[in-house]
């Protein structure tokens, strides 16, 4: 995958009518189920695309080895999951995989760490991607106070957030607490 490429991810059967005028080379479908997988990933390949199953979110499919090698039989170009050990075992069956972090604090960065060294995943998905377009988002329909937090590091990331909408921002950097 080149870098700055987007990845179409699909949640409903409506998403997939339309696979031949998307850009994306890569489809991660974020709602799959034991009945609609078949036929998603034949239309994904119809059009010459990857088709990337999101297990923790399948429906009536083990997230186990037995759910991998079910996949992999179907021909599925790849997985997504939050769990170390799925990853590893699809690894083991040659299956490509992605795993995805949700990035909250300084320990979560250390335990994505930890665990991408167990998985050796493929490539990860670090969750959100966007802080401050959600401070906005956020500050626009309520009239709560928002204190942005996690993985401050630097008077720009405070600055962002302030600029965003953020009341105010928690840090435990402690050279940031002067601002």
């Amino acid at each position: 995958m080149k870098t700055g490429s987007v990845i179409a991810a699909l949640r409903a059967d409506k998403d997939f009518a339309s696979l031949g005028t998307t850009v994306p080379k890569l489809i991660f479908d974020l709602s799959p189920d034991i009945n609609s997988i078949g036929k998603r990933l034949d239309a994904v390949h119809a059009v010459g695309k990857q088709y990337f199953v999101h297990i923790d979110l399948a429906s009536v499919i083990g997230k186990d080895e037995s759910g991998i090698v079910f996949l992999k039989k179907l021909g599925v170009d790849g997985i997504i999951s939050t769990r170390t050990n799925i990853i590893k075992t699809a690894r083991e069956h040659g299956i490509f995989t992605v795993q995805r972090f949700f990035i909250v604090d300084s320990h979560s960065v250390a335990t994505t760490l930890e665990s991408l060294k167990a998985s050796k995943a493929d490539m990860i998905e670090i969750m959100p991607g966007i802080i401050p377009r959600v401070i906005k988002s956020l500050r626009e329909k309520i009239d709560t106070p928002i204190i942005a937090g996690g993985l401050i590091e630097s008077k720009r990331d405070i600055e962002n957030a302030i600029e965003s909408g953020a009341s105010a921002v928690s840090t435990s950097r402690t050279e940031l607490w002067q601002m």
